[in-house]
C-alpha cells in the first residue's frame, strides 16, 4: 500500500498534486487514478491515517469532535464584538478523509433551490444530482430520479433502530404540525421530519472518502502510482514565470512528527489541486501568493496574482444546543457509552450493533409560518420577503434529534438525556479567514462572523421555541437540563421544569413574553456556536463579483491551479455539507479527467 509519512526519494516530481486528503480530496485521487493508472498521484494530507476503530465504528465519533482531539483541527477564531468578545473555535477534519472520517455521519442533501442558486452554469441541482447519484447508494424508499445507484459510499439506517425514541419524536413533531416523510433528502421535501438515513454500511461501518475511495484502490494494486503522504503539511504552491502552478513546498507536521522537519518540495508536471477546506485553502493560496494585494503585501508574502475572492464570505450554519431530562432507559441514548457503563472492547469483539449507532435518530427542514415570520418583526419579515417567501422549498432551520447529552459527561450528573441540535440553513452572517505572515506557523486572522446580521438569531430563537415544543410532547420528557437552557424568571412561563412524569395532555405551547424573548436573545448570543459546515471562503463566481475561482475551478490570475473542496460553494446549502463535499469531488474529478483527455 502506497501510503507513507516521509517522501520518497522517487517522489521529487509526480504529474498530479493533491494538496488535502480530506472528502473531496480522496474522491477526486481515486477517479483521476481509475482514469488513467499511469498518471503519478500524490496526496499530501497533514493528518493521520483514519484506520482506527474509532473511526470505523459510528458510535465512538465523540472521541473526535471532543475538545483537543488529535484528528481534528482547531481553528482559533478571534474575538467577535457582537458575540461580546467571545471567542469561536473552528473545527474541521484533520485525518485522511477529513470530516467524513470524524463527523456525526448524518446522510443529508441540499435542497434543489440551493444548487439552482448558485448560478453557475454545471452546478445546478440538474448538474450536480449525477454526481450524488455517483457516490451514493441510498436503502431507503426514496425517490427514483434522486437515489437507488450503487455507488461506493453506502446510505443505511445501520443495524441498531433506536425505533422507540425514533417514535416518541415523529409522533411529537406530527402533533406540532410536521409529519414524517420516508425521505426527508428528495431535495424538494420542506416541513417535514425523518428518521436519520446515515454514512454507515450495512454491516455497521462508518462510510468515509478515504475508506470508500482511497483504500480499496491502493489496496488493489490496480493503480501503483498513486500514493498518500501523510503526517506532512503543505506550506505553499509554487510558481514558474508564466504564474503556472510548477509544484508545493512541504514540511512534517509539527504535532506528529516534531518541529525541526526540513521543508522539501515536490513538483507537478501537470496539475496541482487544492483541497484543504475552507479555512485552511484560502490560508494556502495566500502563503503562495494568490489573494487580495493589499493582504499579501501586509503579510510579507510576494504577491504572485492579486485575487480579492480568496478568504472572503467564510459561512457556517449557526448552531443552538438545547438537553432535556428524560425517562429512557440506559440502552437508548448515548449517556451509557460516554458514562462509561459500556465494555467497548467487548462490543467490539462481537461487532455489536449499538456501535453502528450514531445517537442522531431523526432529522427535520423547516421553515416558518406566514403568521410566525408576521410574529418575528418587521426587519425579518422584509428578508423573508427578499430571499425565502417566493422559494416555497427553502428551508431556515434544522433539527436534529439526539438520544443522550453530546458534551462532557462530566458537566452533567449521571442520567439518561435527550438532546437536540438547530442550525440555521442560510444564515445571513460573513466572517472572513486570512494569513498574518508567510509562515505556516504565523497566526490567522480569522472571524466567522456569527450573529453579525442580528437576523440569524431571530433564526434560531423560532427554531429553539419550536424544538422545544416537539420535545416537551415526548413522553420521556421530564423537564430542561439547566446548563442547556436560558434562566428565565422564577414566575416565566418558560422556566426551566423537571418533572416525575409526561406533562398532561393537551400540552399546550409556552407563552413566550417580551422579556423572555430578551433572556432567550442573550442565552444564544452567549452560547451559539458553529455547526463544523465551513463553507465558501474562496467561492466559484465571475471575478468582477468576488469569485476566487471560474466554474472549470481554475483559480484566476494564475493556471495549472485547481481547487475543490467545500471553500468553492457560492451559497450555503440546507442540509449537512458532507453530501456536498462528497458530489463536489465527483463533479471536481469529472471536469479534471475531461480536461486532461482522460476520458
Amino acid at each position: 500500500m502506497a501510503i507513507f509519512n516521509t517522501l520518497p526519494d522517487n517522489l521529487g516530481e509526480v504529474d498530479i498534486i493533491v494538496a488535502g486528503g480530506g472528502t473531496a480530496g480522496c474522491v477526486i485521487a481515486t477517479r483521476l487514478a481509475e482514469a488513467d493508472p499511469s498518471l503519478t498521484i500524490l496526496v499530501v494530507e497533514r493528518g493521520t491515517n483514519n484506520d482506527s476503530p474509532t473511526v470505523t465504528y459510528p458510535m465512538l465519533f465523540l472521541s473526535h469532535i471532543m475538545p483537543g482531539s488529535p484528528t481534528a483541527l482547531w481553528y482559533p477564531a478571534g474575538p467577535e464584538e457582537q458575540l461580546g468578545g467571545r471567542s469561536i473555535p473552528v473545527s474541521t477534519g484533520g485525518i485522511l478523509g477529513g470530516g467524513s472520517s470524524i463527523n456525526m455521519m448524518t446522510y443529508s442533501r441540499g435542497q434543489r433551490s440551493d444548487f439552482d442558486a448558485w448560478n453557475m452554469p454545471g452546478w445546478s441541482a440538474d448538474g450536480m444530482i449525477p454526481y450524488m447519484k455517483k457516490f451514493e447508494t441510498y436503502n431507503g424508499p426514496g425517490t427514483p430520479e434522486t437515489h437507488g445507484y450503487d455507488g461506493p459510499v453506502q446510505v443505511s439506517r445501520g443495524r441498531f433502530i433506536n425505533k422507540s425514541f425514533e417514535d416518541k419524536v415523529i409522533a411529537a413533531a406530527a402533533e406540532v404540525g410536521y409529519p414524517e416523510v420516508q425521505d426527508a433528502q428528495s431535495m424538494d421535501s420542506i416541513n417535514v421530519f425523518e428518521r436519520v438515513h446515515r454514512y454507515v454500511s450495512k454491516d455497521g461501518k462508518r462510510q468515509d472518502a478515504a475508506t470508500c475511495y482511497l483504500h480499496p484502490l491502493l489496496q488493489s494494486g490496480k493503480c501503483p502510482n498513486l500514493h498518500v503522504l501523510l503526517e506532512t503539511q503543505v506550506v505553499r504552491v509554487l510558481f514558474d514565470e508564466t504564474k503556472r502552478a510548477s509544484g508545493v513546498e512541504i514540511r512534517p507536521t509539527p504535532e506528529f512528527q516534531g518541529k525541526d522537519g526540513l521543508i522539501k518540495t515536490v513538483s507537478a508536471r501537470k496539475l496541482v489541486i487544492v483541497s484543504a477546506g475552507a479555512v485552511a485553502t484560502p490560508a494556502l493560496l495566500e502563503r503562495s501568493g494568490v489573494g487580495s494585494r493589499d493582504i499579501l503585501e501586509k503579510a510579507g508574502v510576494k504577491v504572485v496574482a492579486d485575487n480579492k475572492g480568496v478568504g472572503m464570505e467564510y459561512h457556517d450554519h449557526v448552531l443552538a444546543l438545547a438537553s432535556y431530562y428524560s425517562s429512557l432507559e440506559p440502552s437508548e441514548t448515548l449517556d451509557s457509552l460516554s458514562g462509561g457503563r459500556l465494555n467497548v472492547p467487548e462490543l467490539m469483539e462481537k461487532s455489536d450493533p449499538v456501535l453502528d449507532w450514531t445517537v442522531q435518530d431523526t432529522t427535520s427542514k423547516l421553515r416558518p409560518t406566514d403568521a410566525e415570520v408576521e410574529m418575528l418583526g418587521e426587519d425579518f419579515k422584509k428578508a423573508w420577503d427578499q430571499h425565502f417567501k417566493d422559494i416555497p422549498t427553502k428551508p431556515v432551520v434544522a433539527i436534529t434529534s439526539i438520544a443522550g447529552w453530546p458534551g462532557n459527561p462530566a458537566d452533567v450528573p449521571v442520567g439518561q438525556y435527550i438532546s437536540t441540535t438547530s442550525f440555521t440553513t442560510h444564515p445571513y452572517s460573513y466572517g472572513h479567514v486570512h494569513i498574518t505572515g508567510p509562515s505556516l506557523d504565523d497566526p490567522l486572522d480569522f472571524h466567522t462572523g456569527i450573529f453579525k446580521n442580528p437576523l440569524d438569531c431571530k433564526c434560531l430563537m423560532w427554531a429553539f421555541k419550536k424544538q422545544r415544543e416537539i420535545i416537551r410532547r415526548l413522553d420521556c420528557y421530564r423537564g430542561e437540563l439547566e446548563i442547556a437552557h436560558p434562566v428565565y424568571s422564577e414566575i416565566s412561563n418558560a422556566r426551566s421544569i423537571k418533572l416525575d412524569a409526561p406533562l398532561p395532555r393537551p400540552v399546550k405551547d409556552i407563552e413566550y413574553t417580551a422579556e423572555d424573548d430578551a433572556v432567550l436573545e442573550a442565552w444564544l448570543y452567549k452560547t451559539v456556536a458553529n455547526a463544523w459546515h465551513s463553507i465558501g471562503t474562496c467561492k466559484m463566481a465571475p471575478e468582477d463579483k468576488g469569485g476566487a475561482v471560474d466554474g472549470s475551478l481554475n483559480v484566476y490570475g494564475v493556471s495549472g491551479l485547481k481547487l475543490a473542496d467545500l471553500s468553492i460553494a457560492p451559497g450555503n446549502i440546507s442540509a449537512n455539507t458532507a453530501n456536498t463535499a462528497f458530489a463536489v469531488g465527483e463533479k471536481a474529478a469529472a471536469i479534471f479527467i475531461a480536461e486532461l483527455g482522460l476520458e
